[in-house]
């Protein structure tokens, strides 16, 4: 008997805007905990499970597998935190981490939370935002137990384990310590937009209703928070559009005292702020540094005339970190894509680059909670190595591999695998690179299976990364490749402009061409292609299926926004209004007509579409889940192929899925068996 899939009820609604209508049958799945919404929901839920009950199996050895290459009983490198090393530990079985810490010289470990513990009786639990007092006694931190990433902020006594009565709600989770111990400055949402907008300053005496606003951001373009300086002298607020930052500051000691601007926002001036001495150090683009420069400017006159060069601007390089030290800077860059670690001191006697030779590989600096010395860590992994811990003397030049991620697997060998960078050509001409890996000795010289993964927006760079998972498709013959596609700063900041505004069509042809250069050199097998990409990336997915649906087999698409124009008219959605600079304001007639002529959902036609896999959550606050729901209404009611449409909700999470480690796990072996399931279909 052939399972027939769900059929959305189609109730006609007309948008209309600048004299165009748009015809939405699928509107009313916008209407949140609608029996007749969740009755669909579990519809798809249930047509899902039915039409991959044939790969159950495979999904279980495939969690097995994944999961036996994990440690399961492993432990975090220490990091040094006023006089305190704090690390985590997992144990067997257990899907959430133990947190512990010692004081500097002493054996005697202290528990700090067993989130494990926490999270009994709840679906979703993320533990969030931990924040140490300066004088160690207490912690401040948030939890979500819904996905939606708004936080509830308790105070905990770490030497007695009383949690404060008062919890404060609708937080984004992480606060800031006044140097006083007493006064804690946090951050709430707006309930509606989710938009971080209010900044409270709470003591502890005081009722959490008696807290004060010192900070309200009202431009609904802007999102605020508030963080303290690595010196600890200073507690700062920034608020922050996607093109314009403003930046004001107090003296950690002084936590009632009037912020000051350092300098007043602009439309499209950019700037971040560290401190060092006398002086701050500021992080912009200023003067048209469109890859970014560093400034410093005295305490007493920080505003923008007063600041002067430190770091010139490189238009071949885009300059993305700054760690001040006591004797040294280090700034991380990326050239040609590339990531790069540099170490200079104050006086200029020393400026050297960490010597990497791969072509694809991440390395950032991490956990440098140290000011006062000469020791820095940072990261590094690559498409074939597992990530390292290193520890690197900034001036003797000696490193120390503090911890290599542990593969429980006796048969695996980075060597066994091969990565590599190779130039795809554009519709424009451009060169679009793409990094590949695959186990040698399955490389066929006709093309093997290969995952194609995408992302190209919001200026985020998807580097070249280990993962303990694609060792399960790389060991059954897939080739793996990351297309670094226009809308990401993988080659700068200009490729990030590029790929977004009326330029995001580069983003999804940029895509097209790897495929066709992955296909045209013998990477990918015709017909055997597959394409993955989330949030974003899953705007990326419904675009080259409506462009080019042909090229693949099948797609991985997760809470994808694709419902474009329709969300970005409705600003009392999360998020709405702070990215018009990333697609576009629709209420202007321009961008709404270029919008339109991409949306996902508004270009479904009347076509063959690949085998698709669309996964959400229903608590998703950043892609609401009705996106992905009405374009597989849509794509089903169009659809002419044979081809699977397969979609699955997670009724208990948000947009970054599971929150145990385990589940997490799960998660992915389901998209794997998908994929493994059309290719042994496939070659047969």
């Amino acid at each position: 008997m052939s399972i027939k899939a769900p059929v959305a009820k189609k109730i006609p609604y007309i948008h209309e805007i600048h004299g165009h209508q748009r015809l939405d049958h699928y509107h009313w799945m916008k209407e949140r905990d609608a029996p007749e919404v969740i009755d669909y929901l579990n519809q798809e839920n249930e047509y899902y499970e039915q039409m991959t009950a044939h790969t159950n199996d495979l999904k279980n050895d495939l969690f097995e597998e994944i999961k036996s290459r994990i440690k399961e009983d492993d432990e975090s490198v220490p990091y040094l935190y006023n006089g305190y090393w704090y690390f985590t530990k997992m144990e067997v079985g257990e899907s959430y981490p133990y947190y512990y810490r010692r004081k500097d010289g002493s054996d005697k470990v202290q528990l700090l939370f067993n989130v494990n513990e926490m999270a009994q009786g709840h679906d979703f639990y993320k533990l969030g935002g931990i924040n140490i007092s300066p004088n160690n006694n207490l912690v401040a931190y948030g939890v979500d137990v819904v996905g939606r990433r708004e936080y509830a902020l308790y105070v905990k006594n770490i030497e007695t384990g009383e949690i404060k009565a008062d919890t404060v709600i609708g937080t984004t989770g992480s606060s800031v310590w006044a140097n006083d111990n007493h006064t804690l400055f946090f951050v709430r949402k707006d309930p509606q937009t989710l938009r971080a907008n209010k900044i409270f300053k709470y003591r502890l005496d005081q009722k959490v209703d008696d807290a004060v606003v010192v900070f309200e951001e009202k431009e609904d373009t802007y999102n605020c928070f508030v963080y303290k300086t690595l010196s600890a002298d200073y507690i700062m607020i920034k608020s922050s559009s996607t093109l314009s930052d403003e930046i004001c500051f107090i003296p950690a000691d002084q936590p009632d005292s009037n912020f000051q601007v350092i300098q007043e926002r602009q439309p499209e001036l950019e700037y971040s702020a560290s401190h060092y001495g006398d002086h701050f150090y500021i992080m912009t683009n200023k003067d048209g540094a469109f890859n970014f420069k560093v400034m410093k400017t005295a305490i007493e006159t920080p505003q923008m005339e007063n600041w002067v060069d430190l770091i010139p601007h490189d238009p071949q390089s885009l300059l993305e970190d700054l760690d001040i030290f006591k004797d040294f800077m280090v700034i991380t860059d990326r050239f040609n894509g590339l990531n790069r670690i540099r170490i200079k001191s104050w006086e200029g006697t020393v400026d050297y680059f960490l010597p990497f030779t791969s072509e694809t590989y991440t390395a950032y600096t991490s956990a440098n909670y140290q000011f006062d010395t000469e020791l820095l860590r940072y990261s590094y992994n690559s498409l074939t190595m597992p990530p390292s811990v290193i520890e690197f003397n900034m001036r003797t030049r000696e490193e120390k591999i503090l911890k290599t991620q542990p593969i429980e697997d006796p048969d695996f060998n980075p060597a066994n695998y091969e990565s590599k960078r190779v130039w795809a050509t554009a519709s424009d001409g451009i060169k679009v690179p793409i990094s590949l890996v695959y186990k040698k000795e399955l490389k066929r010289p006709d093309g093997n299976p290969l995952l194609q993964y995408g992302y190209g927006s919001y200026g985020s760079t998807i580097d070249p990364y280990f993962s303990i998972s694609r060792l399960s498709l790389l060991d059954r013959g897939f080739v793996f490749a990351i297309a670094h596609i226009r809308g990401g700063e993988y080659l700068g900041r200009e490729w990030y402009e590029q790929g977004k505004m009326f330029q995001k069509m580069n983003t999804f042809t940029d895509f097209i061409a790897c495929s066709e250069y992955l296909l045209e050199h013998s990477f990918a097998k015709p017909g055997h292609l597959y394409a993955s990409g989330g949030s974003a990336g899953g705007l990326l997915m419904g675009a080259i299926m409506n462009m080019a649906p042909h090229l693949y087999q099948g797609i991985l698409s997760a809470v994808p926004f694709v419902d474009v124009v329709s969300t970005m008219l409705d600003d009392s959605i999360p998020l709405t209004t702070g990215e018009y600079d990333e697609w576009g304001n629709p209420n202007i007639k321009a961008s709404y007509d270029y919008m339109l002529s991409y949306s996902p959902y508004d270009q479904v036609k009347t076509q063959a579409y690949p085998n698709t896999l669309v996964t959400t959550g229903y608590h998703d606050s950043q892609v609401q889940y009705w996106e992905p729901a009405k374009w597989v209404a849509r794509l089903r009611e169009l659809h002419t192929g044979k081809q699977q449409i397969l979609f699955k909700t997670d009724m208990t999470s948000g947009h970054s899925g599971a929150s145990g480690r385990y589940d997490a796990l799960k998660e992915v072996a389901i998209e794997y068996a998908f994929l493994l399931d059309l290719e042994s279909k496939t070659a047969n």
